[in-house]
């Protein structure tokens, strides 16, 4: 049966048939209770990535599950959502394309979040996925001006309560938890500076809950680092940063798992403390791991399992001696290498530093990242390729400053 919508710019076409098993619209399911998984990818997820739109597909049921695409985000909003709907068609899905978007000629955006039809599909939909842009678009599109749910959001919710999943990628992740960076900026402004309601975060969706805060595009650019004054600021124990071309997968019992190319930093501060004497951003005893894919954390039994094919590694027989040192540490995977180094060094300690370009306003203003090895520390490697994953490093973070000029040609 079609839906009867406004005229639209592009085709979309809506298989409504019967919903799997899982997420029938008469299944019942309390209000509080979730039965649904998240795949969240870092960004820049690719057409071939097999294992993340594999896992996407069989979450939503299978073979011919029926999946919403929500095209909100993109600047291209047609082609995004056409592309996507593709590639999940060449996993064996039925998509279909939802025309919610700001950007689409033609449509009424507060209207069609507020169709009946339109949120019936949805409703009974195995799933929906979220392209990548600008998450504010898609926030915007699915709460009302006073911060209501729209229609189309209250049956997403419904799915993913009756056990749908709900995905996304880049914007589409930063959606995933109760607060989402907003416009933010790069990390060592954001560390400099702070964060602002409105302006570098705003509410998200809040899909993973309450106590998870979700950033993205996380080891190729340094975001590590952003997240912690965000985190700080509204008081969130765990923060998943997930990388490019990668997904964390949270199951109904609130695990993750790490699928894709590369994999996801977990910052937990649940011990972490800071100091209110000294000048600028700092934080103690924070922890900090790299859970690869392959790797599962547990936050309730808070238990970490490494991929089946990677062994702990011996302390007693380092392969890295001397002190360990990154000049960048928001750089491309500079924190991650750290952290590897450390686990299988000689040493205890390893520094990290963060420093901006010298022609700006305060190139001297800067941060000294510190990761120290504890007895609960752990580092894995794999056995069949040159990938690891760490537990558990401890780290400080406290501003520093170095002398004018920063160099000179001689």
């Amino acid at each position: 049966m079609p839906l009867r919508l406004p005229a639209l710019p592009f085709a979309f076409v809506l298989t409504l048939g019967l919903a799997p098993a899982a997420v029938r619209a008469d299944a019942p399911a309390p209000a509080h209770a979730v039965q649904g998984s998240l795949v969240i990818a870092g960004g820049a997820l690719r057409a071939d990535n097999a294992p993340v739109w594999k896992k996407i597909v069989e979450l939503a049921g299978g073979p011919g599950a029926r999946i919403a695409v929500f095209p909100t985000a993109a600047g291209n909003p047609e082609r995004s959502g056409r592309t996507t709907a593709e590639i999940l068609a060449g996993y064996g899905a039925k998509p279909f394309v939802v025309p919610l978007s700001a950007r689409l000629a033609g449509t009424d955006v507060a209207r069609a979040a507020d169709d009946a039809q339109l949120a019936a599909s949805v409703r009974t939909a195995g799933g929906a996925f979220f392209v990548g842009g600008d998450q504010g678009r898609i926030t915007a599109a699915l709460r009302h001006p006073d911060g209501g749910n729209s229609a189309v959001l209250d049956a997403l919710w419904d799915m993913y309560r009756r056990g749908g999943v709900i995905a996304g990628t880049s914007a589409g992740a930063a959606i995933m938890s109760k607060t989402m960076f907003y416009e933010g900026r790069a990390p060592l402004p954001t560390l400099r500076d702070g964060v602002t309601d409105g302006r570098d975060i705003a509410p998200g969706l809040g899909f993973i809950g309450d106590d998870v805060f979700v950033d993205q595009h996380l080891l190729i650019r340094g975001r590590f680092a952003r997240m912690l004054p965000a985190m700080l600021a509204k008081h969130y124990r765990l923060g998943l940063g997930i990388d490019e071309n990668t997904a964390a997968v949270v199951g109904p019992d609130r695990s993750i798992a790490v699928i894709g190319y590369k994999g996801a930093l977990l910052l937990d501060l649940a011990r972490a403390h800071v100091d209110p004497g000294r000048r600028g951003f700092n934080v103690a005893d924070a922890r900090i791991s790299y859970l690869d894919s392959g790797d599962r954390y547990d936050p309730a039994a808070d238990r970490f399992t490494p991929g089946p094919d990677k062994e702990r590694v011996d302390p007693a027989d380092p392969s890295y001696r001397g002190p360990l040192f990154a000049p960048d540490i928001l750089g491309n995977t500079a924190v991650v290498d750290l952290l590897w180094k450390l686990c299988d060094s000689d040493q205890a300690r390893a520094t990290g530093l963060a420093f901006g370009n010298p022609a700006e306003a305060t190139p001297e203003r800067g941060f000294e990242f510190t990761f120290t090895r504890t007895p609960e520390s752990e580092g894995w490697a794999s056995t069949r390729a040159d990938v690891y994953s760490v537990y558990r490093v401890r780290m400080d973070v406290r501003p520093a400053r170095v002398a004018l000029p920063l160099y000179r040609v001689e």
